[in-house]
């Protein structure tokens, strides 16, 4: 299925519970990470505080700007390596099309 802003925005309004695809920034238009989980607002927590070692904690990589919602593992996965695939402008406009101001969007995750 094509990735349209509606999606975007369908993703934030899902349950927390679920596999996310999530892409972090160091800041606008920055270094960028994508990566999955099954408890997004746990590994965010991880990445911000420094808990999670490698390219995230060497390149201060904190600012969730964008993610998506899976119901199966599998799929989840799928996307993960797809969006690793693409051109960095790519990532780029799939992040601004939902999130054009590059928010941080940790808090819609951390109740």
């Amino acid at each position: 299925m094509p990735w349209t802003r509606s999606r975007a925005h369908a993703a934030f309004a899902s349950p927390v519970d679920g596999y996310w695809v999530y892409i972090l920034a160091s800041r606008r238009r920055g270094t960028l990470y994508i990566g999955v989980t099954a408890n997004i607002a746990r590994r965010i927590f991880e990445h911000r505080n420094g808990l999670a070692d490698g390219f995230t904690r060497t390149y201060d990589v904190k600012r969730l700007v964008h993610a998506e919602a899976f119901a199966d593992l599998d799929d989840a996965r799928r996307r993960e390596h797809q969006l690793k695939g693409w051109r960095r402008h790519w990532k780029i406009s799939l992040i601004e099309m939902a999130n054009p101001d590059w928010d941080d969007l940790f808090d819609r995750f951390n109740h």
